[in-house]
């Protein structure tokens, strides 16, 4: 019952946030996700008996964080742009930005790492810290980066609903029938028939999500979430085939999207069995902690910029 009442409370205000709050603040509540994750990383890290570089840490997804936010402001497109405008944007701004923190974070732990005592901690802890910046603070930190582009909102939250429906999918399909077990050493609850109804699941909701992406927008619209619509006379004209996502290019998006958010969840789920611990936090009742809830997401995000750079934003021009 917790489980259901979290989850009530807490995805329409993801909605609301993901649609209506300016880029600065979005990008700050995402930040404060990230630190809570990251807090959670670092406590699962010490309980595997690791010192990692907690200060240091936190200050290096920061900085992220500030670039993800400029890179951000330079990629929303002016009036009239189009999505390909934004994409283009965000891959040359990150091509010169993001590396430069990728590229001193090692440098500075290690450096850091020279006071360790003993000396054989020390490589494995400034390694257990720098992992901390790809796994949270890179990941999450295209959140405000995607959104920034032309109907950015909306293509998240089609990202956002693979991955809910994939693992809801995967939860209750596995307990009513699931008997053959996926990863047992890793994480004894999941099945291979939850795997294969939430690869399943999220095509047929990725296929209903785009087919009807016109009405979805405009439903939007008329709630006042998104700002930009394409106007059209009538749905019952709508033609099925103008601006639509093939079917097999679908098909990919949801399969690659759910598979990587599986991984990141089987991913979660190690790190916390070889800390000997059963949730990452007790942040959100009958959810665990914060990274409990976002490891899927954390692997799918680099999956839909892919998918976005690679053309997929253009069926999301419905302005």
């Amino acid at each position: 019952m917790k489980r259901v009442v979290t989850a009530v409370i807490l995805i329409p205000l993801v909605v609301i946030a993901l649609f209506k709050a300016p880029g600065w603040l979005f990008t700050l509540l995402v930040f404060g996700v990230a630190v809570l994750a990251a807090h959670e990383y670092l406590g699962i890290a010490k309980a595997q008996g690791y010192r990692p570089f907690g200060m240091i840490s936190y200050i290096l997804v920061a900085l992220s964080f500030v670039i993800s936010f400029a890179i951000a402001r330079l990629s929303e497109p002016p009036g009239g742009s189009v999505a390909a405008m934004g994409g283009r944007a965000i891959g040359m701004l990150f091509l010169w930005s993001m590396p430069l923190v990728f590229l001193w974070a090692p440098l500075i732990l290690l450096l850091a790492s020279l006071k360790r005592e003993p000396l054989s901690e020390a490589l494995p802890d400034a390694g257990i810290s720098y992992m901390l910046l790809p796994y949270v603070g890179f990941t999450l930190g295209l959140l405000p980066i995607l959104r920034a582009v032309h109907n950015g909102s909306l293509f998240l939250l089609y990202l956002m609903l693979l991955v809910w429906c994939g693992d809801i999918a995967a939860y209750y399909v596995g307990r009513a029938i699931g008997k053959h077990k996926l990863a047992p050493r890793v994480s004894p609850g999941k099945s291979w028939e939850g795997t294969v109804a939430s690869v399943v699941g999220a095509v047929v909701v990725g296929w209903l999500l785009f087919h009807f992406i016109l009405p979805i927008a405009a439903a939007l619209r008329d709630t006042h979430l998104l700002n930009t619509v394409r106007t059209v006379a009538s749905y019952s004209s709508w033609e099925p085939n103008a601006n639509i996502a093939p079917l097999w290019l679908v098909a990919v998006f949801a399969i690659a999207v759910n598979v990587a958010a599986q991984l990141g969840d089987l991913v979660e789920s190690a790190l916390k069995r070889g800390a000997g611990v059963k949730d990452s936090g007790r942040l959100l009742p009958g959810h665990g902690g914060v990274l409990d809830r976002i490891d899927a997401l954390l692997f799918a995000l680099p999956v839909g910029l892919i998918f976005y750079l690679a053309g997929l934003s253009r069926y999301f021009d419905v302005a």
